[in-house]
């Protein structure tokens, strides 16, 4: 339970962090913390390996939808452009930082699909709109914008808890079931034939 508090509040303190960083011309502070952040979350995992896979997942899966918003035009980022036509490398701290709740503090959503779609639509939009409240982010057409992070957040949300299924590095890792069903057998106690008669007990 602690470490569940513990990462939901490291989570919203790299959110805070990147989005008052880019809004206060410091775009590079947020990716720090987050970095930080990180580096404790794979320390403490039990296997760092698929949960650092899945954070380069979630970056990338981040890179390619919030590229198109800002191709389309529908969302600019005053600060943190690294490359003309990108979305800014804070807001993929931002992706990098989420995807350490999945398996923590978001496990709960673990196959519950419809509801991580539903969730997705509503708060995916609402994070950015609380970015622009501090000044880190442009809806340059604000319905057209909210549209299109609903159903960006919509097909994110579930994608990213399927994956976190499959890579989670935070659990104890279970044995496949042949090789459970193979321990359970040989540990089972063997029955007991009785002896026939005429059979003696002795060769």
């Amino acid at each position: 339970m602690i470490r569940v508090v513990v990462n939901l509040a490291a989570s919203e303190a790299g959110w805070l962090a990147c989005v008052s960083g880019a809004a206060n011309g410091m775009p590079w502070a947020g990716p720090l913390v987050v970095l930080a952040f990180i580096a404790i979350h794979l320390w403490v995992s039990k296997r760092p390996g698929p949960e650092l896979t899945l954070v380069i997942l979630a970056v990338l899966i981040g890179l390619v939808a919030d590229s198109a918003l800002v191709v389309t035009g529908l969302v600019s980022y005053p600060s943190g452009t690294w490359i003309e036509g990108f979305a800014p490398y804070w807001i993929l701290a931002m992706w990098a930082m989420f995807a350490t709740t999945l398996n923590v503090s978001m496990r709960w959503l673990r196959n519950r699909n419809a509801l991580a779609a539903a969730l997705g639509a509503v708060f995916g939009p609402l994070a950015y709109l609380a970015g622009q409240e501090f000044g880190a982010i442009t809806f340059n057409r604000t319905a057209m914008a909210i549209a299109a992070l609903a159903v960006i957040w919509a097909v994110a949300m579930p994608l990213l808890v399927v994956l976190a299924r499959r890579l989670d590095g935070v659990s104890e890792k279970r044995p496949p079931d042949f090789i459970l069903r193979d321990w359970r057998t040989s540990r089972a106690p063997q029955a007991t034939r009785r002896p026939r008669l005429g059979e003696s007990g002795n060769a």
